[in-house]
């Protein structure tokens, strides 16, 4: 389901509501620019380390944006014993469309990028003229900043007037006398200030010219230096003045203040989804913002008391509960998050780790899990390649929903929606298909050693299960890189590591993790585990499983001396002023 500026609020209830429904949602991003290799360090000397990789990607991510989110809500219908797949296609607007907010956002296109998402269909205008806007937390703090710069008068700089500026001290002079002659006769309320010649205008005539912003900033300048008791209203092209009134002042303030809130709540629009996402607080969410036409954005009709029920419903199943995300390769997706929603990226591929962590306790990538025993050989491990191998995976049953069918028979490989599409279906075959195939084990004398690679370079572990031999390769792939894979007669994968000792899912011997990802306890922004009383049978393993200790939280960033990135959770990380994880 393809989402635009127009139809993105009419839509987020429901959005939120697949969101809080969802068994897990698969992400994937189109950008205007990526990293280029060797562009934080010279001349690239071989294979760079995880620190300096970041380092490029958090450049990139600083100086390009995101044009396309796709985003897939899976949900797991026990009753049917089916996967049901919910597609959402962003397009994300680098334009800031509130006035009055004063925030510079400056944009860049990689022209190896734009080549790339031309030849693959990409309308590079659509981002412009019908994207989604959205507003970072960096971004909404320095929109409130200015906003309160521009409420404090004593801090705006006098202009100094020279005694040969004849015209300016005329003017002021003449304001001056209209001032104490209004102040002596009280005769109104008020005392507006008007292009000179204004008052003798008779009907028909063109009218005079405006104040100029120079002409009014003198105006507010006098008033604020000479007459403390009264108060300068800026209009369209005169200025008017009255008395201080304290309780209207405060009311004014108040009115303004309100004002900013709503246009920063506006533009806020996808970072609301990247809030409800992790769990944050999503109640200042304006609802009659929904209320409106999909396709024209025009105000409609609509029962506000079934939309609050819908939005409590869905709040409710999301605050303080940070959803399960999965990608595809998505070390590179996740920094760009994190820079444009979030905040400025650390210094540092750790402290990212911990602090990615702190957000989502609970991310999966489809990449690592399809090349877990690869070796040092970087497999053929695309998307389209893996989900193309899967495809024909009876079970689970992945079926989509009835509104949502834009993929049904249509491929559209690099749109951000179609290829979260494809993520949610690998990630959920695949990990059915692994845990089928294999079983934690101990490595020991009768065991052939770790070293032979169990292959998975396509994504699907070809060995012998229970003495069937089932083999899956993929285009391009080198079987000279290992022994032969049928003479591997383990029950299982092998463990990454040489020595590692897992063991069957469910052994009493396993003992409870170290640092238990799924458990939640109030006050503690930790991933609160949703009771697995059921769940689809042959399905996806349960997220509480020593599975996921295996395949979850670890990021593959081929091209690095490490491999992959380890989320790590040891980081302590304070409530942001939305109710969410500070950072």
């Amino acid at each position: 389901m393809d989402v635009d500026k127009y139809s993105f609020y009419p839509l987020l209830l429901d959005i939120l509501t697949d969101i809080s429904e969802a068994h897990f949602v698969a992400l994937d991003l189109e950008l205007s620019g990526v990293p280029s290799k060797g562009t934080a360090f010279g001349k690239d000397s071989g294979k760079q380390t995880l620190q300096q990789r970041y380092l490029e990607t958090k450049q990139a991510a600083e100086r390009y944006q995101i044009l396309q989110i796709g985003l897939t809500c899976v949900e797991q219908n026990v009753e049917d014993d089916k996967y049901i797949l919910k597609p959402y296609n962003f397009d994300l607007s680098p334009v800031i469309n509130e006035r009055g907010l004063e925030i510079e956002r400056i944009f860049s296109f990689q022209s190896g990028a734009a080549e790339f998402l031309l030849k693959v269909g990409f309308d590079m205008s659509r981002p412009f003229a019908m994207g989604v806007p959205y507003l970072s937390r960096e971004e909404s703090k320095t929109a409130r900043e200015l906003f309160a710069q521009r409420q404090d008068k004593s801090a705006v700089a006098d202009i100094q007037i020279k005694p040969t500026e004849i015209e300016s001290l005329a003017f002021l002079e003449r304001v001056r006398t209209q001032i104490n002659e209004w102040l002596k006769t009280k005769s109104h309320d008020y005392i507006n200030i008007t292009p000179l010649g204004y008052e003798t205008m008779v009907d028909g005539e063109r009218p005079v010219d405006e104040l100029s912003r120079f002409e009014k900033r003198l105006v507010h300048q006098l008033v604020r230096a000479e007459y403390p008791e009264l108060v300068t209203l800026s209009k369209k092209g005169f200025i008017q003045i009255v008395r201080f009134n304290k309780e209207r002042e405060d009311r004014i303030a108040a009115d303004r203040k309100r004002e900013l809130e709503e246009r920063i709540n506006r533009q806020k629009g996808f970072r609301w989804i990247i809030e409800a996402l992790h769990g944050s607080n999503i109640a200042n969410i304006d609802l009659r913002e929904c209320a409106k036409n999909s396709v024209s954005g025009e105000p409609i009709f609509a029962d506000m008391d079934m939309y609050k029920a819908q939005f409590n419903r869905a709040q409710a199943l999301l605050r303080g509960n940070p959803k399960i995300l999965v990608g595809h390769n998505c070390f590179l997706d996740l920094v760009y998050i994190y820079r444009t929603f979030i905040g400025q990226l650390p210094d540092t591929v750790e402290e990212f780790q911990k602090k990615l962590h702190k957000i989502w306790p609970v991310i999966v990538d489809t990449k690592y899990m399809s090349t877990h025993n690869c070796g040092d050989i970087n497999p053929a491990s695309s998307l389209e390649q893996i989900a193309g191998q899967l495809s024909a995976q009876k079970t689970p049953i992945v079926d989509t929903d009835a509104q949502h069918t834009k993929y049904t028979n249509v491929e559209a490989f690099h749109e951000a929606g179609y290829d979260s599409f494809l993520t949610a279906q690998v990630a959920v075959r695949l990990s059915s298909k692994l845990e089928k195939e294999g079983a934690y084990i101990d490595i020991n004398d009768e065991t052939p050693e770790a070293t032979g690679p169990s292959d998975i370079s396509n994504g699907v572990a070809a060995m012998k299960v229970n003495g069937d031999a089932e083999d899956k390769h993929t285009e391009g792939e080198n079987s000279a890189n290992g022994p032969d894979d049928s003479s591997i007669e383990i029950n299982g994968f092998q463990p990454s590591e040489v020595g590692a000792k897992w063991k069957m899912t469910g052994d009493e011997t396993l003992g409870a993790a170290k640092d238990d990802l799924f458990k939640y306890e109030p006050g503690k922004r930790k991933l609160r585990h949703i009771k697995e009383d059921v769940t689809i049978e042959g399905g996806m393993p349960k997220f509480s499983s020593d599975f996921w200790r295996v395949y979850g939280n670890k990021l593959r960033v081929f091209g690095t001396q490490e491999g992959l990135c380890v989320l790590d959770g040891s980081a302590d990380s304070p409530v942001s002023e939305d109710g969410g994880v500070g950072l």
